[in-house]
């Protein structure tokens, strides 16, 4: 090969490595720009859980207090700044207990922090002595535990649609799972307005099928 040729092989590949390295550099300035731009961009605002959502992890603190910790109830809280809707709250509260200890706990789980006595993610209760297991006060079945607070929110409004539709000022005051004798495993209970003048609707925790409702 000439020295002109070789010269020019040479100058070809220059040119192709400084190609590539312009591409190069064309192709990854953006995915910095979009990194930073991310980091940029200010998060959203807390977002409302069902109840799953907020359980599992008071469930594992609870069982960090006691290994043969056993659930009670489920409740949906309020928070100050937030409503709650379609079966999703801004808190939830456990009623934990310890047969071995003779002991209950009330943990919390909140979306937001409302100084100062609310705090965001799980906060755990004072232990309180505990009478130990009722009829009305029955541990839930956690392998039953499979319909959410959202799902059982939908059917119960599905059962309620009409009264609903007659009462539009009414709102949900009590959003609760347990278990007592009455029934062969978990429900969710829901009541709109009062136990007087309101509509009480009991959904199946295991299937999502309003069981009663009155």
């Amino acid at each position: 090969m000439s020295t002109l040729l070789k010269h020019s092989a040479v100058s070809a590949m220059a040119v192709a490595v400084l190609l590539l390295a312009g591409c190069s550099q064309s192709t990854t300035q953006p995915s910095v720009t979009n990194q930073a731009a991310s980091a940029a961009k200010p998060a959203g605002p807390p977002q409302l859980v069902p109840a799953k959502t907020a359980f599992w992890p008071m469930y594992t603190s609870a069982h960090n207090w006691a290994p043969d910790v056993i659930t009670l109830q489920v409740t949906a809280k309020e928070v100050p700044g937030f409503k709650n809707e379609a079966g999703k709250a801004a808190m939830w509260q456990v009623a934990f207990a310890s047969p071995s200890l003779r002991e209950y706990r009330i943990y919390s789980y909140s979306i937001a922090a409302v100084p100062p006595d609310i705090f965001k993610g799980v906060d755990a209760g004072l232990a309180l002595p505990w009478g130990g297991i009722t009829r009305n006060a029955m541990p839930v079945d956690l392998s039953l535990f499979n319909t959410d607070s959202d799902a059982a929110y939908q059917a119960a409004a599905a059962d309620a649609a009409d009264w609903l539709k007659k009462n539009p000022d009414k709102s949900l005051a009590l959003f609760q799972l347990g278990d007592t004798y009455k029934f062969s495993g978990p429900v969710w209970y829901l009541l709109w307005g009062n136990e007087k003048s309101g509509y009480a609707a009991f959904v199946d925790a295991a299937s999502g099928k309003v069981l009663k409702h009155k």
